[in-house]
């Protein structure tokens, strides 16, 4: 059996996890949870890529491209969650399964942060568990996917 491939695909201001916010993200490092997220991945069986951009565009590009490369996509698209119609756009073009996820939840901050116009879109929506909720949205593509 071939080994299922998955994304992690992460947008602005992602890269500074541990550096910002510290009360919302925590002090871990991007770099040490992406680590974190690929072990959990080859754990579960999964070959994990990990992308990070701070410009719409190019994860717009990364999505379309994951039409071929990837079995599903555990996506946090950080603030772009909320007002991205090309990001929604692109994931409805895509027959692989994405997960939304984020560190905080959403839901219990600012009132712009309430509303997810990619969650239509996505198999399900993972929130407010750090960065236990990239492993628990990769929980969720391995029952997607079985």
């Amino acid at each position: 059996m071939e080994q299922k491939r998955v994304l992690l695909l992460l947008g602005p201001n992602l890269n500074l996890v541990g550096i910002r916010e510290k009360g919302v993200y925590g002090t871990e490092t991007a770099a040490d949870i992406e680590r974190q997220v690929r072990e959990y991945a080859a754990g579960l069986g999964f070959s994990c890529d990990v992308f990070q951009s701070n410009h719409e565009g190019v994860l717009v590009d990364k999505i379309h491209e994951a039409r071929e490369a990837y079995d599903g996509v555990v996506l946090n698209a950080g603030a772009l969650t909320h007002y991205s119609y090309s990001l929604r756009d692109a994931i409805a073009s895509v027959s692989v399964p994405f997960i939304e996820t984020h560190m905080s939840n959403i839901h219990a901050r600012e009132e712009f942060r309430h509303t997810s116009v990619i969650a239509p879109v996505c198999a399900g929506q993972i929130a407010g568990f750090g960065k236990h909720s990239y492993f628990l949205a990769l929980e969720a593509l391995k029952y997607l996917m079985s």
